[in-house]
């Protein structure tokens, strides 16, 4: 039997599922967009936690920093893969490694309500 995903996992995972192609959104929006805008942090974690079977659902390459680069720290391999994902996708990155987020930002969905959910004890 499969271990249940924490909640805020699973709301991570569906909302970075309806990032489109050629579009990054920020780890600090994600949360915001989730109801919770002092949790990037959480949203990496969720990430770095994706399950295998949901990876090829779930673009999480398509999720930067803040500053527009790639937070992938001490692995450089991943770092490169989310890099090359987001470039066979469209998205260009400065000389610096920076993406335009005014350029290819994603504004969120059109209709969105947060999800209910609670953090686990």
């Amino acid at each position: 039997m499969a271990a249940r995903l924490p909640a805020f996992h699973t709301a991570v995972y569906r909302l970075v599922a309806r990032v489109p192609k050629g579009k990054v959104v920020t780890y600090g929006q994600v949360a915001a967009l989730l109801g919770a805008p002092r949790a990037p942090r959480a949203v990496g974690t969720a990430l770095r936690h994706l399950p295998p079977p949901l990876s090829r659902r779930v673009p999480w390459q398509r999720v930067i920093n803040a500053s527009g680069g790639i937070s992938i720290r001490g692995d450089l391999v991943r770092a490169e893969q989310q890099r090359w994902l987001l470039e066979d996708e469209g998205v260009r990155f400065s000389r610096h490694g920076k993406v335009d987020l005014t350029t290819y930002r994603w504004a969120g969905p059109k209709r969105w309500t947060p999800p209910r959910w609670k953090p686990q004890p």
